[in-house]
């Protein structure tokens, strides 16, 4: 829609192709000292930026996100093509390539109107020459389209199904081992829907539930959070909603939701929650408390401790909330909280690779490498010790990870329970099907969910 690239705009109208090139180039910048920025968050600023109506960000949504996800089925798609002149394209060229190509594989294009775009927007962000050239793959592609891969050509399972579904291959062979050949392939292909959200309503599901289907959605009460509502929507859609009504409520998974039911936090309990991010956890919490509950936040992130702050004075308007002592700081370091204090339950929703929700974040895949699990389990291991001698005998601590890795949660539980103190605690009846071995909460990330882990744990003296 306009005729120069969109950082020169200042607010103006864009088209939602362009968007999502701005937001791609945002997630992959492509040029060294730029910091990358999450998909989420691109989004977020370049749709508002371009003044983007909904049906326009449904469709900038669906192209960046599909094209994060599929970049490695999108680069061997146009590897014929580009061949060695894929080295020299600038970023921005390559990032719009990839775009078109999605566009023509995975939608229902108006095949005119997707090459006119791109092709104008190869001569806008480059030159005539890349124009021509953007124009040349494309066509070449709808020529002949490059076959999706064979199972044959790979002797290799793990590198087949990373290949068809766009996931590193290091990725899938963590994820075969965690779930065997039963539940592998479900869960490559299931990486590339979009994920289900819950809002998590606090006292106030039942209306949640009436706008929703006001407003033609379907949605249903959460069989596992006793907090969450499951909608079935675009998250655009979703957010919507959140933001246009006065109840209180936000956009949260339903696994990161149902956490709060395994800590089980009474009335009147003191409760410390160890990373609390932007408090999510800490809000379901301090209902549960009540406003005679004490509730500790402690967070390294001086702004997401800003962020719980506001969120909780925003919602103790229509909720009776406790007033939160919040901590600044590194929870590893046990001397944050005074010795002596002595907590009924802690929550520490640990620090990871966040593997276990590639479906809702789209670049997730393409963040960590093999080397940061290990660099994590031994964060998870110093939080845990940390946190450990602020439990009161007889009180617990629950172990939540969005990662399905060994290493972050079986192994990391495993450890730490070899020094004493601790034992397993059964998980809530709702929960009870995601049990695994040892009783702990294994969810794999299929049917929308996030895949997570979590353990209860009850120290004994």
């Amino acid at each position: 829609m306009g005729s120069v690239p969109a950082d020169a705009l200042g607010g103006a109208r864009v088209s939602a192709r362009e968007v999502a090139l701005l937001v791609v180039r945002d997630v992959f910048p492509g040029e060294p000292g730029v910091e990358a920025r999450p998909a989420q968050a691109a989004l977020a600023y370049r749709a508002q930026r371009g003044k983007l109506d909904a049906r326009d960000r449904r469709f900038a949504t669906e192209l960046s996100y599909g094209a994060i996800k599929m970049r490695r089925a999108l680069d061997d798609a146009l590897r014929p093509f580009l061949k060695e002149r894929a080295k020299s394209l600038p970023s921005t060229i390559q990032e719009l390539l990839r775009l078109a190509v999605y566009e023509l594989r995975y939608t229902q294009p108006d095949v005119h109107a997707t090459l006119f775009e791109w092709v104008n927007l190869a001569k806008r962000y480059g030159h005539q020459g890349l124009g021509s050239l953007v124009n040349a793959v494309l066509r070449s592609y709808l020529r002949e389209p490059t076959p999706e891969p064979q199972r044959e050509r790979y002797t290799d399972v793990d590198e087949y199904y990373g290949a068809l579904y766009s996931l590193p291959t290091w990725l899938v062979r963590r994820l075969h081992a965690r779930f065997g050949d039963e539940l592998i392939e479900r869960i490559c292909r299931e990486a590339n829907e979009p994920a289900a959200h819950a809002l998590v309503a606090l006292g106030e599901s039942e209306r949640v539930l009436e706008m929703m289907t006001a407003r033609g959605m379907q949605a249903s009460r959460s069989t596992l959070a006793r907090d969450a509502v499951v909608v079935r929507a675009s998250e655009s859609a979703a957010l919507d909603l959140v933001e246009s009504a006065k109840l209180p409520f936000w956009l949260q998974s339903e696994s990161s939701a149902a956490i709060v039911d395994i800590l089980d936090p009474q009335r009147g309990e003191r409760i410390l929650d160890c990373c609390s991010g932007r408090g999510n956890k800490a809000l379901q919490i301090a209902v549960r408390i009540g406003p005679n509950g004490e509730l500790t936040c402690v967070d390294r992130d001086a702004r997401k401790i800003a962020v719980l702050q506001q969120r909780f004075e925003e919602h103790r308007r229509s909720v009776e909330l406790p007033v939160p002592a919040v901590v600044a700081g590194d929870a590893a370091d046990s001397a944050l909280v005074p010795p002596e204090m002595l907590f009924d339950r802690v929550l520490l929703d640990a620090p990871c690779t966040a593997l276990g929700v590639i479906a809702r974040h789209p670049e997730a895949r393409w963040r960590r490498r093999p080397e940061d699990i290990e660099r994590m389990a031994a964060l998870q291991a110093e939080l845990l010790s940390a946190i450990a001698p602020h439990v009161k005998p007889g009180g617990r601590i629950v172990y939540s990870v969005c990662s399905t890795d060994e290493r972050e949660s079986t192994n990391a539980i495993d450890a730490f329970l070899s020094i004493g103190d601790f034992v397993r605690v059964p998980l809530p009846a709702s929960l009870a099907a995601f049990s695994d071995a040892n009783g702990d909460l294994l969810m794999a990330p299929i049917d929308g969910r996030d895949g997570f882990f979590a353990a209860c744990l009850e120290r004994v003296r």
